[in-house]
């Protein structure tokens, strides 16, 4: 016979059973709209940073004429001219950094969406957006000869964006190859991947053909054959390395890479001065036709869309890729996202100014001079050299392996009588 107390201790055990997949259920769903909430934030920071990006080419191109008001700041120098033109792009890109700059340091430690700043990522928008005018503010106070200091701290920064721009489209690249990877398990085949890679060279030999007819010609475009056959040679050199028998990595990969170099020395060669033989590009007449708007335009988001696709990559840059993901975990590393927009801010600024302090861009041009053709120039070759030694780096620590492996069984054969 059960007595009153057994049936109170039964009760109690019981009890908590019953109760703790209901909380646990409900904590899931808290979790599931946080992390709904955290990446619809992510497209809110994505149009703010397309927000600077325009501010700053109106105040390159137009403010001057429609904010007389600025010709009267003592900071802005005699008639308002640091206030605009190149400084002013500056004053647009330091007050994005540091509004950006604020968000990653007051996020950089987030690692769960319970936490308080989780919730401050993910909204407090008014708060945020009296920050980012106060930021944006600031700027035009700042001194001309102090604006010129971060003009020269923004262009390593906005070396760096490349860099991590670059290591993001190289994973990318490596992701997708393992995806069409034939598959045994999965029955999987690899004609789908031999016709991707198979079109991606394709492009790529058009591409190097078009640059060949449309930019080296004439024989004073020795410059412009330089770049082109370099193109080519690495082109040929990534394949051969991707088709030798230690590598072994098909050829989808390195087309893919071949499309990407390709392009960026057309976009390099596009970037030469309007005014130069080689270069077909009409000459600007300060209002620009519609070609040169569509391609400006064109251009910015395509900023935009490199600054957000290379914020949410943070798993190319963790050491530790097998990290379980847990249900109260984030979906992306908020510190290294608004970082990547930080730099992100310095790298608009560069490409407004053709990464010259000194210079007076054009109205609707970006990204256009020497200087700019000589940084695709070498981010084109830094890409290649990366691709590369992805490629050949396992093979040579294989090879390491097996040379120290090697002198460990002599040792053990040599100890047996």
């Amino acid at each position: 016979m059960i007595t009153s107390a057994e049936a109170v201790e039964a009760m109690v055990e019981v009890v908590p059973w019953e109760e703790v997949p209901e909380s646990l259920e409900h904590k899931r769903i808290d979790y599931l709209a946080e992390r709904k909430r955290s990446l619809r934030a992510r497209y809110a920071y994505g149009i703010i940073f397309l927000i600077t990006n325009l501010w700053a080419w109106f105040v390159r191109d137009y403010a001057q004429r429609v904010l007389p008001e600025l010709h009267y700041m003592k900071s802005c120098g005699s008639g308002g001219n640091d206030c605009f033109h190149t400084l002013g792009v500056l004053r647009v890109s330091l007050g994005s950094f540091i509004f950006f700059f604020l968000m990653f340091l007051t996020t950089s430690k987030t690692r769960k969406l319970w936490e308080a700043r989780n919730a401050w990522h993910s909204g407090w928008w008014g708060l945020k957006f009296f920050i980012l005018l106060i930021s944006m503010v600031v700027p035009l106070f700042v001194p001309s000869d102090s604006l010129q200091l971060y003009g020269e701290f923004a262009r390593i920064g906005a070396g760096i964006f490349l860099l991590l721009q670059l290591i993001s489209v190289i994973q990318f690249i490596n992701w997708w190859n393992k995806y069409w990877m034939p598959d045994e398990q999965k029955k999987q085949s690899c004609s789908l991947g031999l016709f991707m890679s198979t079109l991606f060279y394709i492009a790529s030999m058009c591409g190097i053909a078009f640059m060949y007819l449309s930019h080296a010609m004439k024989s004073p475009c020795i410059l412009n054959i330089f770049f082109i056959t370099w193109t080519t040679i690495l082109l040929i050199v990534m394949m051969v390395i991707s088709l030798h028998s230690k590598v072994n990595r098909g050829l989808l990969s390195s087309g893919i890479m071949a499309s990407y170099i390709v392009f960026l020395c057309w976009s390099a060669i596009r970037s030469e001065p309007a005014n130069e033989e080689c270069n077909r590009q009409k000459q600007g007449n300060g209002n620009g036709d519609w070609s040169t708007i569509l391609g400006f335009l064109i251009a910015i988001c395509s900023i935009v869309m490199a600054t957000f696709s290379t914020g949410i990559d943070s798993q190319s840059f963790q050491f530790q890729k097998d990290e379980v993901q847990e249900d109260d975990d984030i979906p992306y590393k908020y510190g290294f996202f608004h970082l990547t927009f930080s730099l992100g801010a310095m790298y608009f600024a560069m490409l407004f100014i053709s990464w010259n302090l000194n210079n007076s861009a054009e109205k609707w041009s970006i990204d256009v001079g020497w200087t700019s053709t000589w940084v695709k120039i070498v981010n084109e070759w830094f890409a290649a050299s990366i691709f590369l030694w992805t490629l050949i780096s396992p093979v040579l620590r294989q090879s390491e392996v097996m040379d120290h492996e090697e002198p460990v069984q002599e040792i053990d054969n040599s100890a047996v009588p």
